[in-house]
């Protein structure tokens, strides 16, 4: 009678991770993560700032149902189920509310996530605040709609 172990030195795969965990955490744009029922796992520093809650706040919580608008909550669960399907989303736009109540408009690219086997495991989000860039739109908008004499492009 025996014991029999096997050992595996792991410890480049965990600097790896810790490497990764930095580069999210300190990234220049919002990245969040859900797990496969839409519970938030995945908060970098960028959401923190952009949507004023903590990791604390938001671990945990369903995206959708506590941070999307409701006339968003339908459209941005569809783009979370077709990820964890596998069928990632590029450029997809939708409102966040931000924790003093505010709509903020976010583009949004969904990239299914793994585990080391190939196992669907949820799916990050990586956005950018384009907030400002449709307001200036619409501001465009409205002058050339308004406009006192002809304006035409060549």
């Amino acid at each position: 009678i025996g014991v029999v172990g096997i050992g595996q030195d792991i410890t480049g795969r965990i600097a790896q991770e810790r490497e990764y965990s930095k580069l999210i955490d300190t990234a220049n744009a919002p990245i969040f993560g859900v797990d496969n029922k839409g519970q938030v796992n995945v908060w970098n520093q960028c959401a923190m700032e952009l949507v004023g809650y903590s990791t604390e706040e938001v671990m945990g919580h369903s995206l959708v149902q506590e941070f999307i608008t409701d006339d968003f909550k339908s459209p941005v669960q569809a783009v979370l189920d077709e990820a964890l399907h596998g069928k990632e989303t590029a450029n997809f736009e939708f409102p966040l509310i931000t924790k003093a109540g505010a709509r903020i408009e976010i583009l949004l690219n969904a990239t299914t996530r793994r585990d080391e086997q190939g196992n669907i495991i949820g799916v990050v989000g990586i956005g950018q605040d384009i907030t400002a860039r449709l307001a200036q739109e619409r501001e465009y908008s409205k002058l050339i709609d308004t406009a006192n004499a002809p304006i035409f492009g060549v």
